[in-house]
């Protein structure tokens, strides 16, 4: 069967624009959360900011400003602080996994411990105005805020039993998901990483057979920009781009004829 080859790796890319209206701390920027199972990077194109982590290592914060570079991996909680217009370009591991529910926000430990309180508190209404709708992220995030808040006091007089609770809420909440994210890594990260095998076992023979079926191919931003957890978001559909040049059939056969 043909398929558009993916974005490379099986990331996932989109702009962000993190929110500049203040959370209850007095700070400008997005929800606290972090992700169980994907690395997450940030390239910053402008303005400037600050990251704020916390993981099992403590609480840290990394200046942000164009040119900076940084990613953390699954279970760093991660918040994005505006000091002024920052705007980033986010690359996402395991791309459709953080789509289906890999984040899990930094609400107050009973929400997130309930399933059903955590859904209602990380659910945006549907068919509402755009002021609903920037209402309820504003409901969210400082609600993420308050718990993030709490988590680091706790790890600062070092005590991280908060952190590791929120952890084990975390897998829980996520666990029922993990059957569909393993189809699409499946579908994605895996079948990249075994056909750039094939391709190095044929290169190793001297087949060069795939190079013959090279392709261009586009995504352009979406032109809405979307609800993020930390901003404003103009996502790239890297699943269903457009051939821009090359066979109108773009996956390459397996090198070497294997099946």
């Amino acid at each position: 069967m043909s398929r558009t080859p993916p974005f490379p790796g099986g990331t996932s890319v989109s702009r962000l624009s993190v929110y500049a209206s203040p959370c209850t701390d007095g700070l400008a920027g997005g929800t606290p959360h972090l992700h169980t199972a994907s690395t997450e990077a940030y390239v910053v194109i402008g303005g400037e900011g600050e990251l704020q982590t916390l993981d099992t290592s403590g609480f840290r914060s990394t200046p942000l400003a164009a040119g900076t570079t940084v990613w953390f991996t699954p279970g760093t909680i991660h918040r994005a602080v505006n000091h002024g217009n920052l705007q980033v370009v986010v690359v996402m591991q395991n791309a459709g996994l953080p789509e289906a529910g890999d984040a899990v926000m930094t609400f107050p430990p009973e929400i997130v411990a309930d399933a059903a309180r955590y859904t209602a508190a990380a659910t945006l209404p549907a068919d509402a105005s755009a002021a609903q709708v920037d209402e309820a992220v504003r409901r969210r995030r400082d609600l993420a805020v308050s718990g993030f808040r709490r988590l680091v006091a706790s790890a600062k007089a070092g005590d991280f039993a908060p952190l590791e609770r929120l952890y084990a809420s975390a897998v829980a909440l996520v666990r029922p998901r993990v059957a569909g994210w393993r189809r699409t890594w499946q579908d994605t990260v895996e079948r990249e990483t075994r056909h750039t095998a094939d391709i190095l076992d044929a290169l190793d023979r001297g087949d060069g057979h795939h190079l013959r079926r090279s392709v261009l191919l586009g995504s352009p931003a979406s032109e809405a920009a979307h609800w993020g957890m930390c901003g404003r978001l103009h996502t790239h559909d890297v699943h269903r781009p457009a051939v821009l040049s090359g066979p109108t059939d773009p996956e390459p056969p397996t090198p070497g004829g294997l099946t």
